[in-house]
């Protein structure tokens, strides 16, 4: 591979979401603050949607692991200073589930797994909502604060979405017992108008939409990525090469890895040390998700082009 070459520890543009790769630009740092700020308030659900590849698994792993540093309370937006953010005491029990496209009970059976509840192999529906009630119960009387992450949240079939809103009505005098982030394609905002969920749709509190990157953040994304796989040096992408590479990816973060990486392995090929806008065409017009964009701007771009020099001949003739 290219590291050695480039002078990198690792790959750049990995697809793991990975959160020390995890880029602060403004899109993203209000998501994770909207999240954080949402978990302090500790009420109702939370939303936040994005397109495919923009990074929301990564904004997710990214809060789970703020949220559960060893000072968790100091890391909340919304805390005058570190000592009373100390003082609050905020101590959180969470959950995550990369996949919630289950039934009712296989969803209870889930969040029992993760809030390491011990259940018969038999149990039914009632005796299940019975211990975690009891679990929720005892996370509050220890002041833990319950929080579950839903990854792919659009794809959670409309019952589940019913069950998991019933769990949500456990509360004490001051507080719920169980807080729910949905993270989840823009599809997710037209299963929340489903008449038979509106209830659940009332709670959602907070929610974000999660972008892609903006032109000029590309740069020092790139900057930021490869700086932490260790590379070094100034740049390893030109200025024209970072302008098509956002052309063509149209800022999302996951065709930008995709792309970035495969046009480093064309330049390692030719024992280049920077990649150029030729590089970033040819790792498009491999990859299918930005092929049929690149060629369409591409052909048209070139006969806009041509029509323009035509214009200019006639003109000077």
């Amino acid at each position: 591979m290219y590291l050695q070459h480039f002078g990198l520890r690792e790959l750049p543009f990995s697809l793991t979401p990975d959160t020390s790769f995890f880029f602060a630009c403004s899109n993203y740092q209000e998501g994770l603050n909207t999240l954080l700020v949402a978990a302090r308030n500790g009420e109702g659900f939370i939303k936040i949607t994005g397109e495919v590849g923009n990074g929301k698994t990564l904004l997710c792993r990214k809060f789970l692991a703020t949220l559960n540093q060893g000072k968790q309370a100091t890391t909340l937006i919304g805390t005058q200073d570190e000592a009373s953010a100390a003082k609050a005491g905020l101590r959180f029990v969470t959950a995550y589930l990369p996949n919630p496209y289950l039934e009712p009970r296989s969803l209870l059976l889930a969040l029992a797994d993760e809030f390491r509840v011990e259940l018969d192999a038999n149990v039914d529906q009632h005796l299940l909502l019975k211990e975690l009630t009891r679990a929720l119960l005892s996370f509050a009387r220890e002041g833990k604060r319950v929080l579950v992450c839903l990854d792919e949240a659009q794809a959670m079939p409309l019952e589940s979405i019913e069950v998991l809103r019933l769990l949500t009505n456990l509360e004490t005098e001051k507080r719920k017992l169980l807080q729910v982030v949905l993270f989840g394609q823009p599809e997710l905002n037209d299963r929340l108008n489903h008449h038979s969920v509106r209830q659940l749709r009332q709670r959602i509190s907070f929610q974000y939409e999660l972008k892609g990157l903006l032109h000029d953040e590309l740069e020092r994304y790139l900057r930021h990525r490869l700086l932490v796989a260790g590379y070094t040096g100034d740049t390893l992408f030109s200025k024209y090469a970072v302008r098509k590479l956002h052309r063509i990816s149209r800022g999302t973060p996951r065709l930008i890895n995709i792309v970035a990486h495969k046009a480093l392995m064309l330049a390692f090929a030719e024992g280049r040390q920077l990649v150029t806008g030729k590089h970033i065409a040819l790792a498009a017009a491999d990859t299918p998700e930005t092929r049929r964009d690149w060629l369409l701007w591409a052909v048209f771009g070139g006969a806009a082009v041509a029509a323009a020099l035509v214009a200019l001949w006639v003109y000077l003739r």
